[in-house]
């Protein structure tokens, strides 16, 4: 049930994994804890976390107990005051103390309500650490969780405190103390204990995850399972899965089984994924994009093949004007919102290459007609595309969904404005340098999260100029205000977490046979683990790029 750990040397990898972080921390005892105020500070001798400390004071609970009277206890002389634990991403704010910290033993437990809301979170880090779970207060040795609705911070925010021997993570809600118990394991991994004193900690951004294109290269299951491991790990919060496309359609429909492709996944098995976000505090959120990128319905449907006067087809494009179209589509909606129980869908709207002509109205005199006849005699191609989006983004709201969108989706200057409801999902850039400037959709007063094709676009094949993006450049010169390009949108009143809610590393399937599953797995390692730096804490990245890479081996992510 719970995450497996991965420790830092290969013979613990090969251990179970109560053996594998006891003989961790055991070797700590010796060594690692020994020294590890040394080992936790940078070349510059500051805290390597970035973490605003609070100045050091003496802890009413701090023991010089030896490890006879007390498995969680060092010896004496490491009672010295503490330093920020060293995760990826690293804690916002530490309280250090004097004191030994915390770190399992033998008689250690997890102590929580196992009858309440935390009991899955109890659960989990008790198996990743190989200790028990139990209800009941705890006692000196114990982790605990429980919740506190009174503390500051939103849902996802925490408190970590060690004391008296003890661990306790408190939140106001189960979300903030599961990425509490994400610090407690790292911590462990990197430090061979927690360190005395207080951490509160929190996001920056509300949104952080990962795209995944499973239409033009598909992923099996325990693939996918992986990387949301990976990602609970960083405390990433968002898994979208783009399943519709040109090449594919890969998810079981029964309202529609003509245009599902093989292989695909199955209802079963994306419960399975869904159950497993859940878990992971991860919402997966399904992207059906139209009205292009549809030709996996079009092979089944071609009487939907967008055509332009003359009788040339345009590839994924479905005829808009065709109130079958809309059908199809919405008939998918309905099917899979009970699948996808999360808060978001994802209606796509990019790249319909009706608009991407010189002159689509002598281009397209059927959508031309289209939109006349239902939005006024100045209506053009634009608002008839513009109406499809906003039909879609309606029907996702009476289906509990808030809707998502590509910014190449919305347009100005027409009679009908795309609903300002539509969270924008920037993206262009890099290939399409006409596209709208991001500034524009944040005076608009849109809400906007960041999928810079710049920095954050992983292309299989790297076609079209794109190349393979790196954690360097992420964790160096991107951050959530950079939208397009590598400039940040000048105007910061944009650009907070109201305004900019976060971002997502994409993955993109446009020549599939371009790398192995296992080489997009290497390959994203470390641009996700940069980009979770990026979106939890707001300032500059506390180490070098040497220093975070030698960071993320030693804690496996």
């Amino acid at each position: 049930m719970g995450l497996p750990l991965r420790a830092t040397k290969a013979s613990c990898v090969r251990a179970t994994k109560a053996s594998c972080v006891r003989g961790v921390v055991a070797g700590a005892v010796g060594a690692l804890v020994l020294t590890t105020l040394g080992c936790q500070q940078t070349e510059g001798g500051q805290h390597p976390s970035g973490t605003r400390s609070s100045p050091a004071r003496s802890s009413p609970h701090a023991t010089t107990a030896t490890s006879a009277r007390s498995p969680s206890a060092v010896p004496p002389h490491a009672t010295a005051t503490s330093a920020p634990p060293r995760t990826i991403p690293s804690v916002r704010d530490f309280t250090p103390a004097s004191g030994p910290g915390w770190r399992p033993g033998d008689t250690s437990r997890v102590v929580a309500d196992l009858k309440g809301p935390l009991a899955d979170e109890a659960r989990m880090i008790a198996a990743e650490l190989g200790l028990r779970t139990t209800s009941g207060p705890a006692r000196r040795g114990d982790l605990s969780l429980a919740l506190a609705p009174e503390q500051s911070g939103g849902a996802e925010a925490y408190t970590l405190k060690v004391a008296g021997g003890r661990a306790r993570i408190t939140g106001p809600a189960d979300a903030g103390v599961f990425y509490g118990t994400r610090t407690v394991k790292q911590a462990l991994r990197s430090g061979g204990r927690l360190p005395e004193g207080v951490i509160h900690d929190r996001p920056g951004r509300a949104q952080r995850g990962l795209n995944l294109d499973i239409a033009r290269k598909f992923y099996p299951v325990g693939w996918i399972e992986a990387r949301m491991r990976e990602m609970a790990d960083l405390k990433l919060n968002q898994l979208a899965l783009h399943f519709s496309d040109d090449q594919g359609f890969r998810i079981q429909s029964t309202s529609h089984p003509e245009i599902v492709s093989s292989p695909h996944l199955t209802k079963d098995q994306v419960r399975q994924i869904v159950a497993l976000g859940q878990r992971l505090h991860i919402t997966v959120i399904p992207e059906i994009d139209s009205p292009g990128h549809l030709g996996a319905v079009i092979r089944a449907h071609p009487q939907l093949q967008l055509r332009n006067a003359g009788g040339t087809t345009f590839q994924g494009s479905v005829d808009i004007s065709n109130p079958a179209a809309a059908r199809i589509v919405d008939d998918l909606m309905r099917e899979y919102a009970p699948l996808f129980p999360g808060r978001w869908w994802h209606l796509g709207a990019d790249e319909y290459l009706a608009l991407t002509v010189k002159d689509p109205q002598a281009s397209f005199p059927k959508l031309a007609a289209a939109a006349k006849r239902k939005y006024g005699p100045s209506a053009r191609v634009q608002d008839l595309v513009t109406g499809w989006l906003n039909d879609r983004a309606r029907l996702a709201r009476q289906l509990g969904k808030q809707p998502k969108a590509w910014n190449d989706g919305f347009f100005a200057g027409g009679v009908v404005q795309p609903a300002k409801y539509i969270e924008v999902e920037y993206w262009t850039g890099r290939l399409k340098e006409t596209a709208r400037q991001p500034q524009e959709y944040l005076k608009e007063g849109r809400k906007v999260v960041n999928l810079n094709d710049s920095f954050l676009y992983y292309v299989l094949g790297q076609p079209g100029g794109f190349t393979y993006p790196t954690g360097e450049g992420i964790y160096e010169d991107w951050s959530p205000a950079v939208l397009r390009g590598s400039t940040p949108v000048a105007d910061k009143s944009l650009t907070g977490p109201d305004r900019i809610l976060g971002a997502r590393f994409a993955i993109w399937g446009d020549r599939p046979e371009a790398q192995t599953p296992a080489q997009v797995a290497q390959g994203i390692r470390l641009p996700l683990a940069a980009l979770a730096q990026r979106v939890w804490d707001p300032g500059k990245p506390p180490l070098s790029w040497s220093g975070f890479t030698r960071l993320a081996e030693r804690l496996g992510v």
